[in-house]
């Protein structure tokens, strides 16, 4: 490997591990560190072999990019193109009397202070890309989110047994009854450390599966090789994973345990699947992961229990404030009110069916968020961009044998992220956006192989339906050997 693309990777691994840290990076000048960082290791990595699949997903990067500069550049110009200047200019000006420059947005060069924001995200999905395209660096990103979230929880679960009122060196003034780890809000906290948890899982399935006679698995006996002379590493990631699991449930979040649950199963279901029973083996494994998912639920989740008892499963606070929000987008549905001036425009919008309690400074609803501040072309384009990143990444977890768990860790920990941030804003947080968003990009890499390597699946794919039962034993074993040895 050159030596620029051994810095790049060293630099993507040091980012995912260090990005929570700081309190989640939601200050200013974390974000503006890690943009810097980011656009180093996008320098130094290597340029991919473009495929057809990969020249699809660049030309759907470069569109999204594009029209959201355009957007930016008619926000924050004295003179829009086609934008029209939004009306609380003109109405200020008619109350002071003093002659203002209008602007589309509602508080001038505010999108430009919030560009760090969707900047570090775009920078850290292409480095997970480009980084990601070599299977071992892509397999060496997902043990650094392992281990540091890992030892992500182990801090907060000692912090908040020792000292509930501090975070790191300041003191906590709120959530003071949860694990939030190096975050601010519990809600992130608990689908970090769920995304973790998950990889964590299928770092464990995996180790399992190696330790399984190659061919068809006998599950009856599967229990009693695994705790007969249990290998050190299962034990180890076992306990990672329990690790993982107890600083989520610990938070306290509702949506984050329930949607980190729900990709636990997805992640199971995708991982055996092959070796489940053709007819009715998904059905079980999703029926068994989903009542393992309860009984984890009770055990465990007494605080997110004691939410659902008492507030539910629903919020009217939010409901109310995502009814507000369509509205503004409805007076402003083509350029917004500019990024980053939710705060400024919504208190215009506010229900009066909400508490008058507390400031509502962010949408709770990352989509809603950008149609009201971007407009909705901009959500389309990032619904469409979502879908095919999905689509890619199943296709991913379909078509691969080897290396497998990172395709389907990309895709269990995009489904906690997107759905999670329909109702918080967890992807609004660089300290949790960065960590998903390289691994989502490294699952994209990997699920998009050259046209030769494309092939190479679909032969193998070709053997375990149809060839002797020697021949998969050996593709199996050389797939084993190459996973034990990194």
């Amino acid at each position: 490997m050159a030596i620029s693309a051994r810095l790049a990777s060293w630099l993507l691994y040091g980012v995912a591990a260090l990005a929570p840290l700081p309190f989640g990076s939601n200050e200013p000048t974390a974000i503006a560190f890690w943009c810097i960082v980011l656009a180093v290791c996008l320098v130094l990595a290597p340029a991919p072999s473009f495929s057809p699949g990969r020249l699809a997903l660049f030309a759907l990067a470069v569109l999204v990019v594009v029209a959201y500069a355009f957007v930016l550049r008619e926000q924050l110009s004295d003179h829009p193109w086609i934008a029209k200047p939004h009306p609380i200019w003109a109405e200020t000006q008619k109350l002071l009397g003093v002659p203002l420059e209008p602007s589309v947005s509602i508080a001038r060069n505010q999108p430009w202070f919030e560009l760090g924001r969707p900047l570090v995200c775009i920078l850290a999905i292409a480095c997970g890309f480009l980084v990601g395209n070599d299977r071992g660096c892509a397999r060496g990103l997902v043990k650094v989110i392992a281990w540091s979230g890992a030892a992500y929880a182990a801090y907060g679960i000692v912090a908040h047994l020792l000292d509930p009122t501090g975070l790191l060196w300041r003191e906590k003034e709120a959530y003071l009854a949860s694990v939030t780890g190096t975050f601010i809000n519990r809600n992130t906290a608990g689908a970090y450390f769920g995304c973790c948890a998950v990889v964590w899982s299928l770092l464990f399935w995996e180790r399992v599966r190696l330790e399984m006679p190659v061919g068809p698995i006998e599950w009856r006996k599967m229990p009693g090789r695994l705790f007969s002379n249990t290998p050190r590493k299962i034990i180890v990631y076992f306990a990672m994973l329990f690790l993982c699991l107890a600083a989520m449930f610990m938070t306290g979040s509702r949506g984050a345990v329930v949607l980190s649950l729900f990709a636990l199963v997805v992640a199971f279901t995708a991982f055996w699947r092959r070796d489940l029973p053709r007819k009715s083996g998904i059905l079980i494994a999703l029926a068994g992961g989903g009542a393992a998912a309860l009984i984890l639920l009770q055990l465990m989740g007494a605080g997110v229990n004691a939410r659902f008892d008492l507030q539910g499963a629903g919020d009217e606070g939010r409901l109310e404030t995502y009814k507000s929000t369509l509205r503004m987008i409805a007076d402003h549905p083509w350029f917004g009110t500019g990024q980053g001036t939710f705060a400024y425009a919504f208190p215009a919008y506010r229900s009066s069916n909400v508490s008058m309690w507390g400031v509502w400074d962010i949408a709770h609803n990352t989509l809603l968020e950008i149609a009201s501040d971007m407009g909705v072309p901009i959500a389309v384009l990032v619904v469409i961009a979502w879908v095919v990143i999905f689509a890619v990444l199943i296709h991913g977890a379909r078509v691969r044998r080897r290396d497998l768990i990172i395709p389907i860790a990309a895709l269990a920990v995009g489904l906690v992220a997107v759905l999670h941030s329909l109702i918080d804003f967890s992807l609004q947080i660089p300290g949790y956006s960065i960590v998903a968003l390289a691994l989502i990009g490294t699952g994209l890499a990997q699920s998009l192989g050259s046209a030769r390597k494309l092939s190479d699946a679909s032969n193998m794919l070709l053997v375990s339906e149809h060839a002797p039962a020697s021949e998969l034993e050996k593709s199996e074993a050389g797939i084993r050997a190459d996973i034990a040895a990194l």
